[in-house]
Formats: structure tokens, sequence, C-alpha cells
């Protein structure tokens, strides 16, 4: 039996998450000498990290990559004794009687005064034939993971928004050929990343389709492709697909003590404070309808300030 134990010491702030938005909050809260662990379900970095290049991120006129740019939010909440614990998967989330805060992540049980969650969303899953079969066999969620194992090759992009054009940006420098197939009658991401892809004469858009299945044996051989007009299906010949149709919040550890819209996000006032007094939320988990790497930043910024308020007044 594994043996669980609880951490004696209490930390001051507890983040969950450490993408732009929890790193954000560490940055502040251990400045201002306050206790402070984050944990991160996978490696420190969050979505951004997987992005081959941010080119709206303030400060870096010529971009940035998202490796980059992540390693040095992280680097910045370590130098102030930010305590950062990677791969470390939250289970569940209570508040005790008393106030404390107690999260169990398998091995052992965490407490803290104050909590901000910034767990982010995860690639949704799109739940058509093939797609769990095919995956590492084609079908992927990372162009910048698995981008180079398909050199000269043709490929399908599921999903116009930004994520999906800025990683099909790094795929046109292996692929022969990019379809995009889109759900909606547009392509809702940036304009200027859409007239760069154009100006490729490697890219097509399918607007207004939607994917039926993948399709191939022991690999990705095509997908079945069906207007939304109800005209016939069709195939299209790819050896790789990118999934890139939305996200889902990753807040199932805080049922209980949070609100949540219908989508399953958090909802929060403008303080960054949830339903349960000394609980935050910052970044992609939050309830709003802009989610980039400024606001993350700006809502880990306000979490953090909040959190510090909070330890200082006592409020329990």
């Amino acid at each position: 039996m594994k043996r669980v134990f609880m951490n004696e010491t209490i930390k001051d702030v507890l983040i969950i998450g450490a993408g732009p938005a929890g790193l954000t909050a560490a940055i502040y809260t251990s400045r201002e000498l306050h206790s402070t662990l984050v944990l991160e379900k996978m490696m420190a970095g969050g979505l951004p990290a997987s992005t081959h290049l941010i080119e709206n991120y303030p400060g870096f006129p010529d971009g940035i990559s998202g490796v980059e740019l992540m390693a040095k939010m992280k680097a910045q909440a370590l130098r102030f004794g930010a305590e950062l614990r990677e791969f470390s998967d939250v289970k569940s989330l209570e508040r005790t009687q008393d106030g404390v805060f107690v999260v169990d992540i398998g091995s052992e049980k965490i407490s803290a005064k104050t909590v901000v969650i910034a767990s982010g969303s995860v690639p949704k899953i799109l739940g058509i034939s093939g797609e769990v079969e095919l995956r590492g066999k084609g079908v992927s969620y990372c162009g910048t993971c698995d981008g180079p194992f398909f050199v000269d090759m043709d490929i399908a992009v599921i999903g116009g928004g930004n994520s999906g054009l800025q990683e099909g940006e790094f795929l046109l420098k292996f692929v022969k050929h990019l379809t995009f197939v889109e759900y909606l009658p547009y392509i809702p991401g940036s304009k200027i990343i859409q007239k760069r892809l154009l100006e490729t004469g490697k890219v097509s858009f399918l607007p207004n389709h939607r994917v039926i299945s993948i399709d191939g044996e022991n690999a990705v051989e095509s997908i079945t492709v069906e207007p939304r007009n109800g005209n016939e299906q069709f195939n299209i010949e790819v050896a790789g697909v990118f999934i890139y149709a939305g996200f889902d919040p990753n807040a199932g550890f805080s049922e209980g003590l949070v609100k949540l819209d219908k989508n399953g996000y958090i909802k929060t006032d403008e303080r960054m404070r949830t339903s349960t007094p000394g609980l935050f939320a910052a970044g992609d988990i939050r309830s709003k309808t802009v989610r980039q790497i400024t606001g993350a930043t700006s809502d880990g910024t306000i979490a953090a300030v909040e959190a510090g308020l909070f330890l200082e007044n006592d409020i329990r």
C-alpha cells in the first residue's frame, strides 16, 4: 500500500499549474517572501511551451519560441524562491473547517493557506473513428513535437484557430502540403498568419467542413470529410493528422469548491476570487472570452496580489 502522509509545513501559497498564469503568480508571491509551491502535472510551461513561435507577447518584436519564453518565466520564479514540483498530478483539493486547503497528489497531501488554480486546459478529443486507434501512428496534438516525422508528406490540421495556424506554420518547415479543415464557415484564426500560409502555395483551407473519420490500418492513410451543407463525403489522402479543435478545462479536482460555467470553466470576479475564500483562479481555467498568454500573466498577477492581501488579513 502506498504511504500517504500530510506535509507538516503549511505553505502560504500553493499554485496548481506551471503555465504563464501559474508561473507569473509564483514570481509575485515568492518575491513578496510568501512561501510558494507550484505543482505541475507535466513539465513546466503549459501549452505555450509546445508553440513554435509566439509573435504577440510584448517585448519580443521578432517573436520568441514558446519553450524559451516559458523557460524564462520558470527561471524568474525560481530565482525569487518559488518551489516547483513537476509531474505532480493533483487528485483532489479540499478545505478544512479551519480554512486550510489540502491538496492530494497521490503520494502526499500538501497543506496551504491559499491556493491559486492555474491548471489551464487540455486539447479536446474529437471522438471520431480512428482518432484513438491511430494516435501516435499519424494522429498528433503537437506539431512542434511530431512535425519532423512528416518530411515531404501531405498532412491535415483539424481546426483553423490560432493554435492550429501557429502550429501549421511550423509544420510547413517539413511537410509537402497542408490542408486545414475547419468546422466554422470561416477560418477564425489570425488573418496575418492566414496570409503568410497562403503565400507559401503549400496550404489549402476547407472551412464549413467536418472530419468524419481518420482512416488507415497501421498508420494514418486518409481522412473522410463531409461538407456541412449536406453534400457527399470525400477522402483526402494524408500521412498525418494534427488536431486543434479547442480545449477542455482541467478543473475536475476542484469540484465542490468553485462555481463553474456551462463549459466547466471556473467563475471568478475581477480580483480572481472564486466562490471559496482564499481560493483563486487564473489563466485559461477561468471563465472568460479571450485566452491569450498576456491575459494569463495578467490573471496570475492579480491572483498573486489578492492571495497576498488574503494572507495579510488572515481571512479564514
